[in-house]
Order: structure tokens, then sequence, then C-alpha cells
């Protein structure tokens, strides 16, 4: 596929709904993949660990002093995704 755009006799209206046309579509690419993102995932504590960047004692230690929530099935343990991006507080300088 070849991605290059010749604008030889393109007038500016024209070159104007392109660009429009354009944006348009990647918007309503955008807003279907905000659709499909559910902010109520539920993450293992292994998928927990990795999106903060964490150890598992930090995980452990953090959820002991409820500074995250952790929801449990049986002697399982998850992390709501959108708790957790709630749970980051900002850094005073």
């Amino acid at each position: 596929m070849n991605n290059t755009i010749l604008l030889q006799n393109v007038s500016p209206e024209r070159l104007t709904e392109l660009i429009k046309d354009g944006v348009k579509s990647q918007l309503e690419d955008f807003k279907e993949t905000l659709q499909t993102h559910n902010p109520d995932e539920l993450l293992t504590r292994e998928q927990t660990c990795k999106f903060l960047q964490i150890d598992s004692s930090t995980l452990w230690a953090w959820t002991n002093k409820g500074k995250v929530i952790a929801y449990g099935i049986g002697n399982r343990r998850y992390y709501k995704k959108a708790e957790l991006l709630n749970s980051l507080q900002k850094l005073k300088k």
C-alpha cells in the first residue's frame, strides 16, 4: 500500500475535507477502543505487580496497610484496575 499523498490540483476546501475525514475516522477508532476498555477489570496478584512495577512483598504490604484493596475468591486475590489507578497519589515537589 502506498502512503504517499499527492497534493497536486487539490483545492484547499478538498484538502480540509480529507483531513476532517481522516481525523473523524481516527476518533471513531479511539472511541471504540475506549468503549471496550473495562475499568473494573480484575487483575491477579502477578498482573497487579507487573502493572504497578512492584514486588509481590510490596503489594502484600500495601494491601495490609489498606493502600490498595484486594478482592478474594477462595484463596485467590484480585485487584480492580480502576481502583489501583485511583490509589496513586500526586507527589508534592
